[in-house]
């Protein structure tokens, strides 16, 4: 026994039994007790799940013809995990050449080689900005922030953050960390260089060779610098992915069909790079409907992530419709993304799809977005869109309308810098087309616009809101006076309450009230009188006096009343009727201001003195009384309460001192000036307040699209639509107004008001009878020229008040008044910061909402704008003496708004047609335009072209 124990063929195996009995337990282990897990462990390694992207819908016109599609993009990818090491170097060279050669946009390392100079790409980036906005490159950012803080008068005992925050308000964006008061790019140039343990104060060319020289980027000693440069480039890249280094990077993101196809050719020559297939979203009619269609963008606000990546899924680099009805209808559009599963090999490319029912798994097929199929016909929205155009073009000249149907002269309305038009099927609500101009190329939104781009799409006057604006849709969301286009709209009233549209009532030229003349446009221009007058001629000359007459239901001119009441709530009631208080329905963005109304009228100047009493009440009371915000805000809204029983002078006056008031009379007695003759008294309903309301003048605001239902409604006999831009979406044919089907014209009225228009285009006494006499087409018509209220805002107010500084105030020194402006600036700077910092530290959502409320109605108001505040210096300094409105006696005026409204044929209206011209000067400037359309949609040419040149008319509307 002892003799076998020590032989060593026993021990052998022995050992042999051991081993196989540990390897027969692993075995058991791996494939028995731990079989399953393993399995799955090796599934996941090998089976990868990847997402399918969902296709976004399309967009067509309600022809088909395409308005929105998503086209392939090409990515360039490289998987560096599958490039064999002995050749990583000189492949990299070769994919950048490739690139280069190609003129495609892709990867850079932040040092680069300029004729032999080493730079940083972070330093130049600073030089540039530095260079624009008027520095050398010796300053540094505390130096540039002090400065800029210092040009805008911040206080110097707010914190650097504090500041920032006011400037940033102010809309100036500043590329500086005031925590570490570095320019960012110096920041990432320190994270740079950490990453590869260099100091920061290392030059460029050092750096280079010290990175191209590490050992794991094995850049061998023969390539050059330059050559050195391109390796770098990926191999900086794939160390910034970390542990993620195993993932695919982009070495080109949107490359052209031509690259891509070249990449696939040079496969065996290029390994590990691969083709990458995108989706962009492209407009193949440019600027057509942009303002229909809207834009894409990426994720970006809180409210966007909260909606779109938590609730909805959606990947973080997705884009989104933003504006339009690529963002009203992002979620039909989107679809629904999928999954499947694919093999792949160690290094993690793809070897092939998986047989999903062989391993349990489950794929879900990607869920296209639905085609969303517009009411907009796109022949006649390119029309509209040009006609606007060369309306434009000619009025900022005094140039000519071209047209087959006869060119147009115009006079010259060189600030008209926006257009709008609007035409609709009066039968069904279908919007045909929708413009506002200028308008702006969608296309720069789909792969992320550029700045110079984006800045060139805000106005140059922003100050100014009838500056062009191409990215708003003025015919949605500019709300304005209509004019006598209004004037439909009372006659219907006068007519349903009684009126006799063939009572002839005389027009004597003006209305006198108290010691103020309302004239007619006639008297106010040529002195003329338009006499005996009935509603189809009140109409047709677009007569205020008849009008004047109507809505109050008096006969100005022998002094008796008509047979009928009339009052301004009758006259908005009736309007009701006409959608005039609501959106139209379309399903982008649209506003509605709601109609003019006495109370309505109160409530808007109770809230003009609100404000002017916060601006000017440290002149009137003393500091103990008004120094919290809650103080300022009682003792004010003591005074605005003050409004409903109006009290004398004397009577103000007492109860002013009683609250607390300057002891001095005469300093008080201005306060109670200002608070009753240019508010109280301002807010009860006058006879002349009903008189504008009658010519679509007052508190009168709708946009073109809210007009246009109107006009729809008169045209189809008062069947009130609702208005859609959506044809069909997917499948589904979409109809709003299918229990639209009882007209409220039961005494058939509007029937009379269908006849006056048709007079505006036939009868010679009309401003349009020529442009439309040769067109083979029955057009019922008005025109309206509405007044805007208000001077054009000087680009800049500095400037402006400093010109005139010794016409507005000879006793002022500009030295003076800047000292005061500053002192100015920085307490509204204080303010400001207390405001923010309050605003930080509420604790509850509404009160932080009122915080934000109150910062954002200051920032439009442009608190901090050192034109503002050298305007409140003057007022000041003057004893409020000098008004607004005397300080703004040597801005210029704004032109008139010009309006045509139409609806044709007269015989069975099938579309009406609304012109907008802000600042167009005369309403019938606007015909051209709607006559161009009527004769595209319905296919008119004139019997011979015209080569007439309609000259401006006398008359006016």
């Amino acid at each position: 026994m002892l003799n076998l124990l020590k032989d060593r063929k026993i021990h052998i195996m022995i050992g042999l039994l051991i081993i196989f009995a540990l390897l027969g337990y692993s075995l058991y282990d791996i494939t028995i007790t731990h079989g399953e897990e393993y399995y799955q462990k090796s599934i996941s390694n090998r089976i990868k799940k990847i997402e399918t992207q969902a296709k976004r819908g399309d967009i067509y016109d309600r022809n088909g013809q395409l308005l929105a599609t998503s086209e392939v993009g090409f990515a360039i990818e490289l998987n560096s995990s599958i490039v064999p090491t002995d050749s990583f170097s000189q492949k990299m060279i070769e994919i950048y050449d490739f690139l280069e050669e190609q003129g495609e946009e892709h990867l850079e390392f932040p040092i680069y080689i300029d004729n032999g100079v080493y730079k940083y790409r972070f330093d130049e980036s600073i030089k540039k900005w530095l260079y624009d906005n008027g520095y050398d490159e010796s300053w540094t950012a505390q130096a540039v922030f002090d400065d800029i803080r210092s040009a805008n008068y911040i206080d110097p005992e707010l914190s650097d953050y504090e500041a920032y925050r006011i400037l940033y308000n102010q809309g100036k964006y500043l590329p500086i960390s005031t925590s570490k008061m570095l320019f960012l790019e110096q920041i990432y140039k320190t994270t740079f260089l950490k990453m590869y343990g260099l100091d920061e104060n290392i030059s460029a060319k050092e750096a280079f060779q010290k990175i191209r020289s590490r050992s794991e980027f094995k850049i061998s000693d023969d390539y050059s610098d330059e050559d050195a440069y391109k390796i770098l480039i990926f191999r900086h890249t794939i160390k910034e992915q970390g542990y993620l280094k195993y993932e695919p990077i982009t070495v080109a993101g949107s490359v052209s069909k031509e690259t891509a196809i070249l990449v696939q050719e040079k496969g065996y020559d290029l390994p590990g790079i691969s083709v990458n297939y995108t989706t962009i979203r492209t407009y193949p009619n440019s600027s057509t409907a942009a303002h229909i269609l809207g834009y894409m963008g990426k994720i970006a606000t809180d409210a966007e992530i909260e909606n779109y990546i938590t609730q909805k899924g959606y990947n973080r680099n997705q884009v989104i419709g933003k504006t339009g009805i690529e963002g009203a209808y992002e979620d039909a559009l989107h679809g629904e993304n999928g999954y499947k599963y694919i093999e792949v090999d160690v290094y993690g490319k793809y070897v092939a799809d998986v047989d999903e029912a062989a391993y349990g798994l489950d794929s879900k097929d990607a869920k296209s977005g639905e085609d969303i199929y517009l009411t907009i016909d796109l022949d006649l929205q390119k029309v509209l869109e040009l006609g606007l155009e060369k309306a434009l073009t000619a009025l900022q000249t005094g140039g000519v309308y071209e047209s087959p149907w006869g060119d147009y002269k115009y006079d010259q309305y060189a600030n008209a810098e926006t257009a709008a038009g609007v035409v609709v099927d009066v039968k069904t609500g279908e919007v045909l087309a929708s413009a506002s101009y200028p308008s702006y190329d969608v296309n720069l939104f789909s792969t992320g616009i550029k700045q110079e781009d984006w800045n060139a799409l805000n106005p140059v006057n922003k100050r100014n809101p009838l500056a062009a604006r191409p990215l708003y849709n003025t015919a949605t969301m500019m709300a304005v006076q209509p004019g006598s286009i209004y004037k439909m709209m009372t006659g219907y009233a006068a007519l349903q309450q009684g009126l006799d549209p063939y009572q002839k009532l005389y027009s004597d030229g003006y209305v006198e009230i108290g010691n103020q003349r309302f004239g007619c446009w006639y008297w106010n221009d040529y002195g003329g009188k338009h006499g005996p007058t009935d509603f189809f001629k009140a109409i047709e000359v677009s007569c205020n006096y008849y009008f004047f007459n109507i809505s109050n239901g008096k006969d100005y001119y022998r002094g008796v009343p008509l047979n009928f009441e009339m009052n301004p709530t009758i006259m908005t009631e009736y309007s009701k009727l006409f959608g005039l208080d609501q959106k139209t329905g379309v399903e982008i963005s649209e506003v509605s201001m709601g109609l003019p109304e006495p109370e309505k009228k109160k409530k808007t100047i109770m809230a003009l003195l609100s404000n002017q009493l916060h601006l000017i009440a440290k002149n009137y009371f003393p500091a103990e009384l008004i120094d919290t915000e809650d103080k300022l805000d009682a003792l004010v809204d003591t005074i605005v309460g003050w409004s409903d029983d109006n009290p004398g002078r004397g009577e103000l006056i007492n109860r002013l001192l009683e609250l607390g008031s300057n002891p001095d009379y005469y300093v008080t007695e201005e306060l109670a000036d200002i608070i009753k003759y240019d508010y109280f008294n301002l807010m009860k309903w006058y006879e002349s307040d009903t008189l504008n309301l009658s010519i679509g003048q007052g508190d009168h605001t709708y946009t073109p699209m809210q007009i246009a239902r109107y006009i729809a409604t008169i045209a189809n006999g008062g069947y009130l639509n609702e208005f859609t831009l959506i044809k069909k979406v997917g499948d589904i044919e979409q109809n709003k107004n299918a229990d639209v089907t009882e007209s409220f014209d039961t005494k058939g009225n509007l029937n009379y008001v269908k006849q006056a228009m048709l007079q505006v285009t036939k009868g010679t006494s009309s401003s349009v009878y020529k442009i439309f006499k040769d067109m083979p087409l029955n057009i019922a018509a008005k025109t309206g020229t509405a007044q805007k209220e208000g001077l054009i805002p000087p680009l800049d107010e500095v400037a402006y008040l400093t010109e005139y500084l010794n016409e507005l105030a000879p006793s002022l020194k500009i030295e003076d008044v800047e000292d005061k402006t500053i002192e100015i600036i920085k307490q509204r700077s204080e303010e400001m910061a207390v405001l923010e910092k309050q605003r930080d530290e509420a604790t509850s959502d509404e009160e932080k909402a009122i915080k934000d409320e109150k910062l954002e109605s200051l920032i439009q108001k442009d608190y901090l704008n050192k034109g503002s505040a050298m305007r409140e210096a003057i007022k000041e300094m003057t004893n409020y003496t000098l008004t607004d409105e005397d300080l703004n006696q040597f801005r210029l005026p704004y032109d008139n708004y010009s309006w045509f409204v139409s609806f044709a044929p007269y015989e069975d209206p099938q579309i009406a047609v609304v012109i907008f011209i802000p600042q167009g000067g005369q309403g019938y400037y606007s015909a051209p335009v709607a006559r161009d359309v009527y004769a595209q949609y319905f296919g008119l040419e004139p019997a011979t072209e015209s080569n007439e040149v309609i000259e401006v008319p006398k008359n006016q509307d």
